[in-house]
């Protein structure tokens, strides 16, 4: 008999992003996991496995989830994906656990959901409209720049900025189109956002019984306008924004808004000449190892956080140092780049440096964004200091180790005579 909870946790997306989570949370707890596929290198931190047919099913995780609580109880259902959150939604709820608040969870992966229940609280946030067509879109009264803004996706994908009407029917297919293979539909897809100017944070939280604690805020860095591509971001463990009480205040005042009780979140918020304004609320840890930074920053686990508090336990949220971690992602210059090869040159690296992952190999093809979006990205880097400037200048230093070399991809005739 073990005192180690058991932990379901709903697949595990990319290996590159997310194994540190599973690394922390092995030890404490009892996983199983429910993948799409054999596990790998996941079995190296998981105890027990179902391969399902598809995890994006509601009706078949639950249902599976149900036959293993039958065969040994479940303390608590996990998922960071946001593809499957709502789906895992439907887990903890079907087990009477916490986080399955199926409503609760929608109204942050639905982002017009997301926007009328801050309204409706009157939380600070850029106007929003949900529009259908692009003269809908042409007719909505939020002056210019305005945002368009996908309703159904995340990591900034399909968000752009369009500064006239010419330029919103030029990039409407854009924030129309873009999705990923295991995004939802919905029949209207689109929000007009008023732009907010300023610059963006945004703060992953703990959220056990109502009670909301910030465990990692990051600065983001956006490239590539109009669109927002996030090129990197900052942790600061000794970030004076931790301690602004309008901003804390906000962030609680969005999770009551959306009736937000147990689980983690990860909040963007724009921060303007009018004080915080709410982008958007994430029903899970945040991604792009905005939470590995924070790990690294300030020796907060945001693993053994979301696990605490998916199985109903208080999360254990105390600093043991004062640093700052960076992230930085690199991208090749061209469309329809055919990459030969992505290393870095480590030798004369600073200490800074924490990580160096190439993430794409010989032979594949990737674009900048916007066609390349996150996934053009061919590598990242990490870096861990006392500064934000030393930070900085470990990344710059990454930047100029890293070797890449390619060619564009011949276009066929009938394309480059189009």
């Amino acid at each position: 008999m073990t005192d180690r909870p058991h932990l379901l946790v709903v697949a595990t997306g990319m290996r590159l992003f997310r194994e540190y989570i599973l690394r922390s949370i092995a030890p404490r707890y009892r996983i199983h996991m429910f993948l799409h596929a054999e596990p790998t290198w996941e079995k190296d931190y998981i105890e027990g496995w179902t391969v399902l047919e598809s995890t994006l099913d509601a009706d078949t995780l639950v249902a599976a989830a149900n036959e293993l609580h039958d065969r040994e109880a479940i303390d608590g259902v996990l998922c960071w994906d946001e593809a499957r959150i709502l789906q895992t939604a439907h887990v903890a709820a079907a087990l009477g656990l916490p986080g399955g608040d199926v409503a609760m969870v929608n109204r942050c992966r639905d982002k017009h959901l997301t926007r009328t229940a801050l309204a409706e609280h009157g939380v600070p946030q850029p106007v929003s409209v949900l529009v259908d067509t692009v003269e809908d879109a042409l007719a909505v009264d939020v002056g210019y720049p305005r945002i368009l803004k996908p309703r159904a996706l995340a990591a900034s994908l399909g968000v752009v900025k369009v500064n006239s009407p010419a330029e919103l029917r030029e990039h409407w297919a854009f924030a129309h189109d873009t999705t990923v293979p295991e995004a939802p539909h919905y029949d209207v897809k689109v929000l007009v956002e008023e732009f907010a100017d300023g610059y963006e944070i945004s703060i992953d939280a703990a959220v056990f019984q109502g009670q909301v604690t910030p465990f990692c805020l990051a600065r983001k860095e956006i490239g590539y306008p109009p669109y927002a591509e996030e090129v990197g971001h900052f942790v600061d463990a000794a970030d004076p924004l931790l301690v602004d009480d309008q901003l804390m205040q906000v962030l609680v005042d969005a999770h009551k808004a959306i009736a937000f009780t147990d689980g983690v979140t990860h909040t963007e918020i724009m921060m303007t000449a009018d004080g915080p304004k709410v982008i958007e609320i994430n029903a899970r840890i945040g991604g792009d190892l905005i939470p590995y930074l924070g790990l690294q920053a300030t020796g907060v686990d945001p693993g053994l956080a979301a696990a605490a508090v998916a199985c109903g336990r208080a999360p254990e949220l105390v600093p043991d140092r004062t640093m700052v971690g960076g992230v930085r992602f690199f991208y090749v210059e061209e469309n329809d780049t055919v990459l030969d090869e992505v290393a870095f040159d480590a030798d004369g690296l600073p200490g800074s440096i924490d990580l160096l992952v190439p993430l794409m190999a010989a032979g594949q093809t990737t674009s900048p964004p916007p066609d390349g979006t996150l996934w053009g990205r061919i590598a990242y880097a990490t870096a861990v200091a006392t500064t934000i400037e030393e930070c900085r200048a470990g990344l710059d230093a990454a930047g100029k180790a890293l070797r890449w070399s390619g060619k564009v991809k011949a276009k066929e005739p009938e394309e480059a005579a189009g």
